[in-house]
């Protein structure tokens, strides 16, 4: 019998963990301070069953699910027996499934680079274990949760996996992670500009006019979501080195030449992009022509009433999006597009035209002046071949309508009398004269809407007595 009270039993585990994965071992061990020396028995519980162990301690090997619990525990020295112990909880459950990830998080390497391949055993920190690893079928000479590839090769590509071991537990083995490993892309130059495109023609060939704005972008495809830094050619462009682009604004010749970029990311470069050429050239000078071509040939006559097209041409402009200018000397004409259409041409829209054109913050120069001069119709004048002014009956003539300054336009003409008006585009008609030829001609012409006025009548007279021809 105790001279005092019995001292309270504790409860440990070793290792002290009281967390284990199925199939580990345990020693679960009951600890009576103060009664060293003396010879106890052990009584045990898991809940509120005995356990048939009667020592001061009892392994668990492999163990389950049902293994866990609140384990507590007395002793008796003669025939007495100490209070329970305070109650330890045992928890068993499953190993948990590592998983491996790669640093960096690119699952797309390219040769020279370095990478580090990680097994994470999420819920098993702060114990010891060890690692197995496996790329493919082939186990790996690494036992650590990590190791460091440096400047990978092909070869170092494939699936990799890992399981973790600690006592004699081994977790299940990770899903694969798939490593692959390529060469670095080649990069490649753009030049955008900063106006919309209607096709790529004169991008393609890397023209822009003076003063415009440029941008020279390096693009690595495939290498999208990793860290760049850039290195272009020429130098200038390196700053700041970590740019993939680089924006010209107000271009000049001296902007001109070949452009070219690569990557690095890690330690490692891709090789040089393929050249862009950028040629800087003179900005270009509009020409304004008139429509209908006529109207150009003849220094921009036109007549009252008649409609004209005044247009607005880009030589070597072609491919962008221009907005445009207009001046009628110096007044602004309120016309973005490239033509505008004057209908019925009156006397206030003679003058001098030119036009500019812009794309994003570029105006081209001003284009010459082409003067547009508005006349009144003129008056046709019918004549006679030949111009005898006695004919004969049975003889030939041939009647003509001039209409003097309309030379070059498409002309149709309305006769007096109006027997000559078939066909009615002609300007002359050949008579083999009779007397019923006799009388007073004129004529008219037309072109789109406009009419001229009749023309003054030129009489033919035809004589059977002497077959004289009078003119009058």
């Amino acid at each position: 019998y105790f001279l005092t009270a019995p001292p309270k039993p504790n409860v440990t585990l070793q290792p002290s963990r009281t967390q284990i994965h199925s199939g580990e071992t345990v020693t679960v061990r009951c600890e009576i301070q103060g009664g060293e020396g003396a010879q106890w028995t052990y009584e045990w519980r898991q809940g509120q069953l005995n356990i048939h162990h009667i020592s001061s301690e009892f392994r668990i090997s492999s163990a389950a699910e049902s293994d866990g619990g609140e384990y507590s525990c007395r002793g008796r020295r003669s025939s007495s027996w100490t209070e329970w112990s305070d109650i330890i909880t045992l928890r068993v459950t499953a190993p948990p499934k590592p998983t491996v990830t790669l640093q960096p998080s690119w699952t797309q390497i390219y040769r020279g680079e370095t990478v580090t391949v990680r097994c994470e055993i999420h819920g098993g920190e702060g114990a010891q274990w060890t690692y197995e690893w496996r790329r493919g079928q082939l186990k790996l000479n690494e036992i650590s949760s990590e190791y460091t590839i440096n400047r990978v090769t092909e070869s170092d590509g494939g699936g990799y996996r890992c399981q973790g071991r600690r006592s004699s537990s081994w977790t299940e083995w990770s899903n694969i992670t798939a490593l692959t490993v390529s060469s670095p892309p080649k990069p490649t130059v753009f030049l955008q500009h900063n106006w919309p495109q209607i096709n790529s023609g004169e991008i393609n060939r890397g023209e822009i006019n003076r003063g415009e704005t440029v941008t020279v972008r390096c693009e690595i495809y495939g290498g999208e979501g990793a860290q760049w830094t850039y290195e272009w050619r020429p130098a200038k462009l390196n700053t700041p080195s970590t740019s993939n682009e680089y924006t010209i604004i107000s271009a000049t010749e001296s902007d001109s030449g070949g452009y070219s970029c690569r990557g690095k990311r890690s330690s490692s470069w891709t090789e040089w992009s393929d050249i862009i050429t950028l040629n800087v050239k003179p900005p270009p000078k509009p020409t304004v022509t008139l429509q209908p071509s006529w109207a150009q040939i003849y220094s921009g006559v036109i007549y009252r009433g008649e409609t004209v097209t005044v247009r607005c041409e880009i030589h070597g402009g072609e491919g962008a999006q221009w907005t445009y200018e207009w001046r009628r000397g110096q007044s602004s004409i309120r016309e973005t597009s490239s033509e505008y259409t004057i209908s019925r041409a009156t006397w206030s829209d003679r003058g001098g035209y030119s036009c500019r054109g812009r794309r994003g913050s570029f105006w081209t120069v001003w284009s010459d002046i082409i003067t547009m001069t508005i006349l009144s119709p003129p008056k046709p004048t019918v004549t006679l071949q030949p111009s005898w002014t006695q004919i004969y009956s049975g003889e030939t003539v041939t009647v003509r309508c001039e209409i003097q300054g309309g030379e070059g336009a498409q002309w149709t003409y309305e006769w007096t009398p109006a027997k000559l008006n078939t066909p009615p585009t002609s300007n002359e008609y050949r008579i083999t004269v009779t007397e019923s030829d006799s009388g007073g001609y004129s004529c008219r012409g037309r072109r789109d809407y406009l009419l001229t006025e009749w023309s003054d009548i030129i009489t033919l007279t035809v004589s059977c007595f002497s077959c004289s021809l009078w003119l009058h």
